[in-house]
């Protein structure tokens, strides 16, 4: 079974700044640092070092950005479902303050040009598809739709959110202000119960350093599931650690609650390093969480 993992990947340019600027204001960086980013780049490469088999399929420019994006990933991922386009390769600025919290800007012509949906006959029965929503809406929509026809199961982390309709999927990730939005309603447990679309359909609701809660397919109760005291440092890869880790361990067969602890774990080493793709755990980190999820289980 391979995990699709269908989005963006971009470069991320990163001001660390003691404060965050007020409009109109500029504020020298403490610090700068240049990587992969791109919600779809992070979480496959996430997903990969859990042990998944990932094919990742996203769009880059004709540039030298993307020489530095295939360079970089060329050690995590294949890079056969990459394709190149006529538009610029996509950036991000970010910002992150001494508190690890974060601002962040991106440029997305490329995501906003990427249509793949004359490819999908490859997510097959067993398979599972991962999608964000840095693509367009109607290409997402198409995907997981094709997706599900073809007996694959779908996963959906909708961030950012445009304001429109949320496609269906099998799992829904989603943060806490997300999950309010889209479900219209400020408490995290009773906002998966709506988003579960009456039990039809899994929901995590991520909590920052509160962990996460789950609430499985047809399940009644939602579980939730504690984060380990750390001292962030820049949280802006985290949610994409998280994503990319969840999805990794279903796609493995693992049951969603031991999953999301897995994912709530990695995701809290994350925010104690700087970074996006940089502060994601490695493969011998996350082996090392499975192997002490599974004690503490035992």
């Amino acid at each position: 079974m391979a995990l699709h993992v269908v989005g963006n990947v971009c470069v991320d340019d990163t001001f660390y700044v003691e404060r965050l600027p007020r409009p109109g204001e500029t504020v020298n960086a403490v610090a700068t640092a240049r990587g992969v980013g791109g919600k779809g780049a992070n979480q496959a490469v996430a997903a990969s070092r859990i042990g998944a088999e990932v094919v990742f399929r996203a769009a880059l420019g004709d540039d030298a950005d993307a020489m530095f994006l295939r360079a970089a990933l060329g050690a995590e991922l294949p890079l056969d479902g990459l394709v190149m386009l006529d538009t610029p390769t996509d950036r991000s600025t970010i910002l992150v303050n001494r508190e690890g919290e974060n601002v962040v800007v991106t440029a997305a012509a490329s995501a906003t040009a990427f249509d793949p949906t004359g490819q999908l006959s490859w997510p097959g029965l067993g398979d599972h598809l991962l999608m964000q929503g840095n693509l367009r809406a109607d290409v997402t929509r198409v995907c997981l739709e094709k997706a599900k026809d073809g007996g694959a199961i779908t996963i959906l982390n909708p961030s950012p959110l445009d304001g429109g309709p949320v496609p269906e999927a099998d799992v829904i990730i989603v943060n806490a202000g997300e999950a309010e939005a889209m479900a219209g309603c400020a408490d995290p447990a009773e906002a998966a119960r709506r988003l579960s679309r009456g039990g039809t359909a899994s929901v995590v609701v991520t909590l920052g350093a509160d962990g996460a809660i789950c609430l499985d397919r047809g399940a009644k109760d939602v579980e939730r599931i504690a984060a380990p005291a750390v001292a962030a440092v820049d949280s802006s890869g985290a949610g994409d650690v998280f994503a990319g880790v969840l999805s990794g361990c279903l796609t493995r067969g693992v049951p969603l609650s031991i999953a999301t602890t897995v994912g709530v774990r990695a995701a809290s080493i994350a925010v104690t390093r700087r970074g996006t793709l940089a502060a994601c755990p490695s493969r011998t980190e996350i082996n090392a969480l499975i192997t002490g999820i599974s004690r503490d289980l035992s």
